[in-house]
């Protein structure tokens, strides 16, 4: 029984693997300032993010790439939070920054990268469902 539940949680793993690595990166290289251009170049945030996962290191060097997403979905509603709601999404960046604080290795300084810039893609989605905009 323990065989099977291992089995079943590899086989999900691979194919959420699959899925993440089902769009190539577009960007010239994979040298990190041809991604970020790539990220910067993205029309949207979500399009922004899709391109962080699929050029994403898996490592320390996400950080950077976060940062570009975040940038770019804050683009679309930081200026039209009041603030309490900035205050709101200041917590929830900094719930990912603690997420894996205590954990070694810089697969997990990737995953607060990508913590943080799903937390923008929400904010930015619920931006501009109640703009009315939609991307």
């Amino acid at each position: 029984m323990r065989l099977r539940s291992c089995l079943a949680g590899l086989a999900l793993v691979l194919m959420a693997g699959v899925a993440h690595a089902a769009e190539e990166c577009p960007a010239k290289s994979n040298a990190m300032d041809d991604i970020k251009s790539a990220l910067n170049a993205a029309p949207s945030c979500d399009r922004a993010m899709k391109l962080f996962e699929a050029c994403s290191y898996g490592a320390s060097g996400d950080v950077q790439f976060g940062e570009v997403v975040e940038k770019k979905c804050e683009a679309d509603f930081l200026g039209q939070l009041k603030t309490p709601q900035k205050l709101s999404y200041q917590r929830e960046l900094g719930v990912c920054d603690r997420k894996y604080r205590n954990k070694s290795g810089t697969m997990y300084i990737s995953a607060t990268a990508f913590c943080r810039a799903e937390v923008a893609q929400r904010y930015s989605r619920r931006a501009l469902k109640a703009g009315g905009a939609g991307r």
